[in-house]
């Protein structure tokens, strides 16, 4: 890590005529963990000595080249965390800053990171495209999940992501990975395991099927694709036989019952019917209605927690577009009591 930050800092040129940092996007060190327990032994390192010794590291560590120092000193600040200990709030609020770049016309920006320390909770929902390094410690425990974290990285066109992969000796799978590491790369698809979530659920119905339909509508008609058109679905007829077969070819490659098929047709059917219903509701004022408008009633996809929509109607509330999957469920608080309903706590005093 301490060559990534002091090498990235060579790099850079924040002075730069261009409209950003070309380095920028290697500026701020992603580190994937495969634990909580690997990650706090890490932030100690990180807070301590890769702060301390980075500071001075383009002194300390330099080659003979003739195009200059390889590394440059750099001050870091302290390290941000995007775990499960991190409250939903306070997770938005890192997306947002890790979006920021490091330096403002010139000058360090206050909210930029120089490293965040994260585990498995960012390897869906993390859309941030300015992000190109990361930083793997161990084999992620599936090739799934090893996809989907190193995925987080290089998401914007011309802006490469590299990805540095710290394999534990002691670990044999970590070791497996390291001794058959190109041709693991080559061909790592076929190697992803099985879900175990059952296809065309009801329950999976209800949380994805709405979102799922408007965005195949989007997909294969480009008229209904803008963001303002989502109210022309009552011109496109044609557009839900489009879906509905592309649906039910679907389900049936992934081996579901007729009676799933069907069930998950008629959902489709009630939804397109939803939409329609919506639309004319919201745009009889002339008022402007779009896919992801800013306000809840002016937009027909809604997020899962999201208060605001509760005062919708029922049949717009239907329809839910996840960003994360960690927006899954309201957060909740439990208290344990013991079998005469007294706070667990008090009781085990009182004995």
């Amino acid at each position: 890590m301490q060559t990534m930050l002091a090498g990235a800092q060579a790099l850079s040129s924040p002075s730069s005529t261009s409209d950003e940092d070309p380095a920028d996007p290697y500026l701020t060190v992603l580190a994937y963990f495969n634990a909580l327990r690997e990650l706090g032994g890490a932030r100690r390192i990180v807070e301590d000595e890769i702060r301390e010794h980075v500071a001075s590291y383009g002194d300390k560590r330099q080659r003979v080249l003739p195009a200059g120092p390889e590394f440059a000193n750099r001050q870091m600040r302290q390290p941000l965390e995007l775990t499960s200990r991190v409250t939903t709030d306070e997770v938005a609020l890192a997306k947002e800053r890790l979006g920021k770049a490091l330096t403002n016309d010139g000058a360090l920006n206050d909210d930029s990171i120089d490293v965040a320390l994260a585990t498995n909770m960012i390897s869906v929902g993390l859309d941030i495209s300015r992000l190109g390094l990361m930083l793997v410690q161990g084999q992620p425990k599936t090739a799934a999940e090893y996809i989907q974290a190193t995925s987080r990285v290089g998401r914007a066109s011309g802006k490469p992501g590299l990805v540095v992969t710290v394999l534990n000796l002691h670990k044999p799978r970590d070791r497996t990975h390291y001794e058959q590491f190109r041709a693991f790369h080559a061909s790592f698809y076929r190697a992803v395991e099985a879900t175990s979530v059952t296809p065309f659920a009801p329950r999976a119905l209800d949380r994805a099927l709405a979102a799922v339909i408007v965005a195949a509508a989007r997909h294969y008609d480009p008229a209904l694709s803008p963001s303002a058109a989502v109210g022309r679905l009552e011109a496109h007829p044609g557009i839900r036989d489009t879906v509905n077969a592309a649906l039910r070819r679907r389900a049936l490659n992934a081996g579901v019952d007729e009676a799933s098929i069907e069930r998950a047709a008629s959902r489709a059917q009630e939804l397109f019917d939803m939409w329609e219903q919506v639309a004319e509701a919201q745009t009889a004022t002339g008022g402007t209605f779009t896919y992801d408008g800013s306000g809840v009633e002016r937009r027909l996809l809604q997020y899962p927690l999201d208060r605001r929509a509760e005062t919708l109607d029922p049949v717009h509330q239907r329809f839910v577009a996840a960003r994360s999957m960690r927006d899954v469920e309201y957060s909740v608080f439990l208290k344990t009591c013991d079998p005469f309903g007294r706070p667990l706590q008090e009781s085990e005093q009182d004995q």
